[in-house]
């Protein structure tokens, strides 16, 4: 790994039903503009993004650093980052680390009060920082708040306004390709997708950081789970919108690659973040959940890939480090397992 120090100084069911610490009773613009932000880009032959996204990072209405994490790019990103935005912290890796390893670099690298993640394939609106700050900042339980994220080659489409996990081991892209102006409430969500999401980052020092094991793919799913587990909430913030252009790295939303990772990923995150009870519990929904992505799949014709990847997370499950069990996160666990009952009976089967 080389350091270049080049320098940094909705519809009416989304009504926001939330019980949350309440900070003030309004973040001062003041307060927003003078917050610590590091903004953390992982690349990796993200060049032909990476202007359009720089571009709308200068027109923010709001004060941070960036450091962008390359995975090895072989288009010339570095260098084009070099010459163009030597005020931006470049640390190169000598090959691809994946995203969680990546974020986790930027994320130690970092001494503010809040993380922003991005990815390379997104282009923000001006008050898009500025409005995730001020949402974080007004809730002391808050881990993480999603942006609107609406699609970039069709602005009257919703790429994601949020995830929403399910007892059947699957995550819902809530909106995707529908109407933005369905999701115009702020809410609870149970996971932010960290394509473009603002994260308190001295819960990572509570809770871990992003699992290196996952590689890409549900990593955010995975630590929204565990902050959840400390009582740790997250939010969707319609006010903050980005256009996303969607699988900027890996190519296209259906491949090889993505099928066999995100299958074993699905694997891990109810692995790592239930109790032997809970899991054993929930094990018919899950074997379900499987069953019908199988069936999914292979009409995508990634049928074989998809087991590979299951039987690559069962596999593998030894390197997988449990989330210990507390009996004072008893009610956290209650609560988790309520909201996945729920958003199965509501996106489970859609």
């Amino acid at each position: 790994m080389h350091i270049s120090n080049v320098y940094n100084g909705s519809s009416r069911e989304d009504i926001f039903q939330i019980n949350l610490k309440y900070r003030d009773k309004e973040t001062s613009l003041k307060t927003v503009h003078s917050m610590d932000l590091t903004i953390i880009i992982p690349n990796y032959n993200g060049k032909d993004f990476l202007k359009k996204c720089f571009k709308s990072l200068e027109k923010q209405d709001a004060s941070f650093e960036v450091i962008i994490i390359d995975n090895a790019s072989e288009d010339g990103s570095s260098n084009y980052i070099k010459t163009n935005y030597p005020e931006y912290t470049l640390i190169e890796n000598q090959e691809n680390l994946g995203f969680a390893a990546a974020v986790n670099q930027g994320i130690k690298a970092s001494r503010t009060d809040y993380v922003f993640l991005l990815n390379n394939d997104v282009e923000l609106e001006e008050n898009c920082i500025f409005n995730l700050l001020k949402c974080i900042a007004k809730y002391e339980n808050i881990f993480a708040v999603s942006s609107k994220m609406i699609q970039y080659d069709d602005r009257n489409l919703i790429d994601d306004a949020g995830d929403e996990y399910t007892l059947l081991g699957w995550t819902k892209k809530v909106g995707n390709n529908k109407s933005p102006d369905l999701y115009t409430a702020k809410r609870e969500v149970f996971s932010a997708c960290a394509g473009a999401a603002i994260y308190r980052r001295r819960v990572f020092d509570e809770i871990g950081y992003f699992d290196e094991n996952f590689f890409a793919y549900m990593e955010d799913v995975d630590i929204s789970y565990r902050a959840r587990i400390h009582g740790y909430k997250c939010l969707y913030c319609p006010e903050a919108v980005v256009y996303h252009l969607g699988s900027g790295t890996s190519g296209s939303k259906y491949n090889k690659f993505k099928t066999r990772l995100a299958a074993r990923n699905n694997v891990y995150v109810p692995y790592k973040n239930m109790p032997w009870p809970q899991l054993l519990l929930n094990s018919i929904f899950l074997f379900i959940g499987y069953l019908v992505k199988y069936l999914f799949f292979l009409k995508k014709g990634y049928g074989s890939e998809y087991l590979e990847g299951l039987k690559e997370g069962f596999n593998s499950l030894n390197k997988i480090n449990k989330v210990e069990y507390k009996n004072e996160r008893f009610i956290s666990y209650m609560k988790i397992e309520w909201l996945l009952i729920k958003n199965t009976v509501k996106f489970g089967f859609l």
